[in-house]
């Protein structure tokens, strides 16, 4: 693992990487592995795998495992390598957390436990589980609008006082609540929703964890830098200038899904294989998402 600044434990720009899979359905590590590489040359300093933008609720414990261990090996020297720890059963997730250590991983990234809809001091024994299962630091995540349950203050107050526990990927949309929480808890937080990477950063996030990175995370390194450079008026264009390419994989279509698209349209990856229940993009959004990539310069044959 590469040295990172302390205010950075887990980079500036990482990517939530899609888990390439072949026209089968089954995972496709040697993809896995290019793409890795690309995104690491592209300057990722850190990639999270098997959270949902890499579709774990639909992939298995031995796939997770070959994936984890396939990345590390082939970019861990570079980059932080993040693995995600997410189930709404406890035992399960501290065997994902155990999994994800011995492969090899970096950090976890402990998302609240989804759809059952646990009480706050369930939330709080669920990851104080998770996180007292491996040796690893921790991103928490927060996105209510998915799991259905908050990272409350209160519990948030309390985990941050875990040695481990060092980062929130936020994605509950509320920057201004943020702010008052990496404040008053010390803890570093990541932009989870690339829409405010840039309302993010200019209120003093360590970085972002971006889907749309896949396509263009030199952008936001340059948005980063420019942020560290106090340079806003740079950092406002560049994140005009990705606009576009945040409303084509984001704007409509589900993260993954349209992620994998641009990258089998750009050769980066060679199938868009999605699992049910996602489904791949219709011929209208490949269409329309090809001409926007198209017009910012984004379909030139990519090397790995």
């Amino acid at each position: 693992m590469p040295s990172l600044s302390p205010s950075r434990t887990f980079g500036s720009v990482s990517v939530a990487m899609v888990t390439p899979m072949n026209s089968d359905g089954s995972i496709d590590i040697p993809s896995s592995r290019r793409l890795a590489r690309h995104l690491v040359k592209s300057g990722c300093d850190a990639l999270v795998l098997n959270g949902t933008t890499g579709e774990s609720p639909t992939t298995h414990q031995p796939e997770k495992d070959e994936f984890v261990a396939a990345v590390v090996d082939e970019v861990g020297a570079e980059a932080m390598i993040i693995a995600g720890a997410g189930s709404n059963d406890t035992a399960h997730a501290v065997r994902i957390a155990e999994a994800a250590q011995r492969t090899g991983a970096d950090g976890l990234l402990v998302v609240s436990p989804y759809y059952n809809r646990p009480s706050q001091e369930g939330v709080y024994q669920h990851i104080r589980a998770v996180v007292d299962s491996v040796d690893l630091p921790v991103m928490l995540y927060d996105i209510p609008g998915r799991t259905g349950v908050a990272i409350g203050d209160a519990i948030l107050d309390r985990l941050a006082e875990h040695p481990r526990v060092l980062a929130v990927k936020d994605a509950t949309g509320d920057v201004a609540q943020g702010f008052d929480r990496m404040r008053r808890t010390g803890l570093e937080f990541y932009s989870g929703d690339d829409a405010l990477n840039l309302a993010w950063l200019t209120h003093g996030a360590s970085g972002v964890v971006s889907v749309v990175g896949h396509v263009v995370a030199g952008g936001y390194v340059d948005m980063v830098r420019a942020i560290d450079d106090g340079d806003l008026s740079r950092a406002r264009d560049l994140s005009a200038g990705l606009t576009p390419i945040l409303d084509a994989l984001m704007g409509g279509g589900q993260g993954a899904v349209m992620a994998k698209a641009a990258l089998a349209l750009q050769g980066v990856i060679p199938h868009p294989t999605v699992r049910l229940p996602l489904v791949e993009p219709s011929d209208t959004e490949i269409s329309d998402l090809r001409a926007v990539l198209r017009a910012h310069g984004l379909l030139e044959e990519v090397t790995t």
